[in-house]
């Protein structure tokens, strides 16, 4: 699984910061969304689904289900 985040979409909500801190983590600067593990680890897949597809307010995150 590959992650990203569209700055130009993130509204710094901290909701995928909450579903996946080992994950996601939010600027000081700007409190958007900083990627800690653009490549996952399996056990963090499915929250990231969800961060993705239920509780980013801006649809800002996006990922890749291929191994790379």
């Amino acid at each position: 699984m590959q992650v990203t985040v569209d700055l130009d979409r993130c509204v710094g909500a901290g909701m995928c910061v909450r579903a996946v801190p080992e994950v996601f983590g939010q600027r000081d600067l700007d409190g958007l969304s900083e990627l800690i593990q653009p490549e996952p680890d399996p056990e963090f897949h499915d929250a990231v689904f969800e961060a993705a597809d239920r509780l980013c307010p801006a649809r800002a995150i996006s990922y890749t289900e291929e191994d790379q």
